[in-house]
């Protein structure tokens, strides 16, 4: 419990205006995007400037006070959720410190959202690639922290690798800034990777330089039918064969997820003129102004000589590959009407994809009859979002009640794979448990060995991860 007497010292540092007590301004910040937690908070700081956010740590360290980090509260894994720590609410930090162009490199402040960073890199004619559907709400900070992936990770990579530099404030309040934007700095530890996906357990990133990229001068993007997943990546492998690093994004996606968005998406209509059980997203970038959609029909043509394509059809414009879009970035918000979904954030090597999706949907079945698998993802880099909607009519709390057994065997499924039980939602509290069963038990060892160096007292987003 924190004392009144403790609340007022921490307000002083921001002011009473950024410093939220008041049960409903708090109430959006004390759920996360799937229900499964509620929290609580006597306090929500919102500082802005790392000075008060150093000055927040450093007190909340003398009087072993737990905070928890917050952003855009878009995560998936009940990692932002207070549960009886204050919230620092990073939204305030929300400047972009500036733009080198030549070099590639653009530095922002954690709480800057993601689409104006991007908005900013445009505006330089450069590109930062990384792309998700929260991209309007979610930050920078909570990029970073959570790792996270998106639809460009299958040439780009995920957040870890679009990341030059950090500042960081360590649980005592010392600032640590690596926040350089050299490609080549052999200088001992690469510190900035230890923060990069911790999820605000080791200290709080309050800005970071990231890579940027020139700016495509041609984007084509094709929506694709398919037979099965195997099929998806016999066209994946004619893509990077013939296209190369021209292949930015390539999105698997079921025929329920169609439906589900069908009925219950904004401005949805289906793509193609018959219904396929499976589907491509594919997007081609390149530095040539033309060229490319001749490119891309070629593929395609072949590609159903070859027969693992069953009907295609290529954007005629932006409008259109806006759209494709749209219905993509919609998939796990038009699976709520749907009653409970017992959601999975996995990977596996890519060769291994259709045999988990396979086996993965049999042994949900067997486990719920009449529950509905509603894969969806990233097959460029084995992200798969294996969700399992309940059976229509059956009632969602007592569904949800089997959210444990139904991820001990997805997971272990994965796990026979040699894959990940968190590809880039985070570990955060949902997963805190799982992580004992499939991590080496030496990396664990010294996971927490760093926990305890860089935070002795605990107070750095307790209860999460590890």
């Amino acid at each position: 419990m924190i004392s009144s007497d403790l609340i007022s010292r921490f307000a002083s540092i921001v002011g009473d205006k950024y410093a939220v007590t008041d049960a409903q301004a708090l109430a959006p910040h004390l759920v996360e995007q799937r229900g499964l937690y509620q929290g609580n908070t006597p306090l929500m700081l919102r500082p802005g400037s790392v000075a008060e956010v150093q000055a927040i740590l450093k007190l909340a360290n003398e009087t072993k006070t737990g905070v928890v980090p917050q952003g855009g509260n878009t995560g998936m894994s009940g990692g932002a959720i207070p549960f009886g720590e204050i919230i620092l609410a990073l939204t305030r930090l929300d400047k972009i410190r500036e733009i080198d162009a030549a070099s590639n490199a653009l530095t922002a402040e954690a709480g800057v959202i993601l689409a104006n960073v991007q908005d900013a890199a445009e505006k330089a004619d450069r590109l930062f690639p990384l792309s998700l559907g929260a991209e309007g709400s979610c930050t920078i900070g909570g990029n970073l922290s959570t790792n996270a992936g998106g639809t460009s990770a299958i040439l780009h990579g995920t957040t870890r690798d679009l990341v030059l530099g950090v500042e960081v404030v360590l649980a005592d309040g010392r600032i640590m800034n690596v926040l350089n934007k050299l490609k080549k700095d052999n200088t001992g530890y690469d510190l900035k990777h230890l923060f990069v996906g911790s999820e605000g357990t080791l200290g709080i990133i309050t800005a970071a330089v990231l890579k940027l990229f020139p700016r495509p001068r041609s984007v084509e993007t094709a929506f694709v039918g398919v037979p099965s997943p195997r099929a998806a990546l016999d066209l994946l492998g004619l893509l990077q064969e013939r296209a190369g690093g021209m292949v930015t994004s390539f999105e698997l996606i079921a025929r329920i997820c169609v439906e589900f968005a069908l009925r219950h998406g904004n401005g949805v209509r289906d793509p193609l003129a018959e219904q396929h059980p499976w589907y491509v997203l594919v997007e081609l970038s390149s530095q040539l102004p033309q060229g490319n959609r001749a490119l891309l029909e070629e593929i395609l043509e072949t590609g159903m000589e070859r027969g693992f394509i069953s009907d295609a059809m290529v954007a005629a414009n932006l409008d259109q590959a806006n759209a494709l879009w749209s219905m993509r970035h919609q998939l796990t918000d038009t699976q709520k009407p749907e009653g409970g979904s017992i959601k999975h954030d996995v990977s596996v090597p890519v060769s291994s994809v259709p045999d988990f999706i396979a086996e993965a949907s049999e042994a949900v079945v067997k486990l719920v009859p009449g529950s509905r698998p509603v894969p969806f993802g990233h097959l460029g880099d084995g992200n798969i979002h294996f969700n399992v909607s309940q059976p229509p009519g059956a009632d969602k709390a007592k569904y949800m009640e089997g959210w444990h057994a139904m991820n001990d065997v997805v997971h272990g499924i994965a796990m026979k794979y040699h894959g990940s039980i968190s590809a880039e939602h985070g570990i955060g509290k949902l997963k805190r448990e799982m992580l004992t069963k499939v991590k080496d038990p030496v990396a664990l060892e010294v996971m927490r060995a760093l926990k305890k160096t860089l935070d002795p007292n605990g107070i750095m987003n307790p209860g999460k991860v590890l």
